[in-house]
């Protein structure tokens, strides 16, 4: 019998009884409730509708109005000491001045995301598993700044090879059970490996085989499917596949998304299930899929096994990429006027980029550029003769012409001047800009293209130190060193050897040094 069926048949042996209850609440999710805040979140509006949040997560904000506990833990590299991270005020938003004074100049990693439903679903740094080693590596503390309702706030930033678990969880959903969840992510960071997922997975870190998994992917993979454009799209990983509808494959009411913070939506229930997503800083959800099962043996019924995975696959792969600042899963198939009421929830919040500066970086000021790779922390970007751009070791005894080379005079951006664009501070008027993914110096001719390719915007720096340049007009590609090549490279996007996903957020992360000329 489909849930439909059986919805309309209970609704008759309802109202034939005269009991008006809401069927969601009895039918699909259970009886358990949660009493209303003074100021209402996702999760009491979950509540509200009959479906509570059985796993709550976030480092930037409560998720319930009454809320006052820890959001994530992270931990110094100096000692090792680690500090939880809570709320301004309950219900609030993360006390990032806390972390900020804890950290200081050291790098900080999150080790833990803490479920704020009560449940225990903590999410941990990832073991190893059938697809990769483990453990995985843990989310650098800086890397997505950002502000909500205002308030300064920091994101989980996964590169490839990040991961985090939870497979002894209580209260999520197994086999064929019904459950909702939502994530907020950065529209602009994503990989096309396997897979940048949260949500429903294995408990053994194996693929367990089709249907063992419920989880929302975010990428531009197209190896097991994919909808319209190029990509990124929000697809639901099941295992064995990511599906954007009932075909394996493409799906053409399934679009490419572009908004920089993306609500992203995957529930499911016997023989039904949904993708949607919106704007997470306005407007209304899009439904791109609410229908039957994928029509491939394996997933009707479903075999899902309860654990919750944060950045990974569920066999742990873990060659994608994406940013994570909020997101819960149900017990129950959430209504649409719930999930339209927590969308505006969201869009309230009011998500923001944070600004991020540098005095080094203003335009005029002269400064040399450090790699922080362990293997490079006394090499410089610069350009050669040829007009190539390497790393290379510069020191006080280096020709003055070499430390020439590794000086840039940084120039508000040609393209955009919120960004900044680099002059060679040796070869007046050539400008540092991308060609055929490789870093170059090149006279202006003053056409967009070149502006575009000469410009980059900074970012905090991927690994927890410096800073990251973003190419203006490839957002997922940043300046990376390479076997001491300059390239614009993304993490493990572009199938380029120098988009290899070792060492990428350390490659492109680089620290601001006094100009060597």
């Amino acid at each position: 019998m489909s849930l439909q069926t059986w919805l309309r048949r209970a609704r008759r042996s309802l109202l034939a009884t005269g009991t008006t209850a809401v069927l969601t609440a009895t039918l699909i999710a259970g009886t358990e409730t949660a009493s209303h805040a003074a100021t209402q979140g996702p999760c009491d509006l979950y509540a509200s509708g009959g479906t509570p949040c059985v796993a709550a997560h976030s480092t930037t904000r409560a998720l319930y109005g009454a809320y006052g506990g820890a959001l994530y833990q992270v931990r110094r590299a100096s000692d090792g000491a680690t500090k939880d991270i809570g709320v301004l005020s309950a219900g609030g938003y993360a006390n990032a001045a806390a972390q900020d004074a804890f950290c200081g100049t050291a790098t900080c990693v999150i080790t833990v995301i803490f479920d704020q439903s009560g449940k225990g679903n903590h999410l941990t740094q990832a073991p190893g598993g059938g697809a990769a080693p483990g453990p995985d590596n843990l989310a650098p503390a800086t890397a997505a700044p950002v502000t909500v309702a205002g308030h300064k706030a920091y994101g989980v930033y996964v590169a490839a090879g990040t991961g985090y678990r939870n497979n002894n969880t209580r209260g999520i959903a197994v086999g064929d059970q019904p459950e909702g969840m939502y994530a907020v992510l950065d529209g602009s960071h994503f990989g096309g490996g396997c897979c940048f997922d949260y949500g429903n997975a294995e408990t053994n870190n194996l693929d367990t085989g089709n249907g063992h998994m419920e989880a929302i992917y975010f990428g531009d993979s197209t190896i097991w499917g994919s909808g319209t454009g190029q990509g990124p799209w929000v697809m639901a990983d099941l295992e064995n596949g990511l599906f954007s509808g009932v075909n394996p494959g493409y799906n053409a009411n399934n679009p490419s998304v572009t908004h920089r913070f993306l609500t992203a939506i995957v529930k499911g229930a016997p023989n039904l299930w949904a993708i949607k997503a919106g704007n997470a800083q306005s407007g209304a959800l899009s439904t791109y899929y609410s229908g039957p099962r994928p029509n491939v043996p394996g997933y009707n019924p479903m075999h899902k096994e309860g654990a919750i995975i944060l950045g990974i696959g569920g066999d742990n792969s873990k060659s994608s990429s994406g940013t994570f600042y909020e997101g819960v899963m149900t017990s129950g198939y959430p209504s649409d006027a719930t999930e339209n009421a927590v969308q505006a929830n969201i869009t309230a919040a009011n998500y923001r980029t944070a600004t991020i500066t540098s005095s080094a970086l203003t335009p005029g000021a002269r400064v040399s550029l450090r790699a922080s790779t362990p293997c490079c922390t006394g090499s410089y970007l610069r350009h050669n003769a040829d007009s190539t751009v390497a790393i290379s070791p510069i020191t006080s005894a280096s020709p003055a012409a070499d430390k020439s080379d590794a000086t840039w005079i940084v120039r508000a951006g040609l393209a955009d001047s919120s960004c900044l664009s680099f002059e060679s501070a040796a070869a007046r008027g050539q400008y540092l800009r991308h060609f055929d993914h490789r870093l170059r110096t090149a006279a202006s001719d003053n056409t967009a293209l070149f502006n575009q390719d000469a410009t980059f915007c900074l970012q905090a720096g991927h690994s927890g130190q410096g800073y990251s340049f973003q190419s203006a007009n490839y957002p997922n590609r940043f300046l990376r060193h390479f076997e001491y090549t300059g390239y614009l490279a993304g993490d493990g996007v572009g199938g380029h050897t120098w988009d290899n996903v070792a060492y990428w957020a350390e490659d492109t992360s680089w620290l601001t040094a006094q100009p060597w000329s």
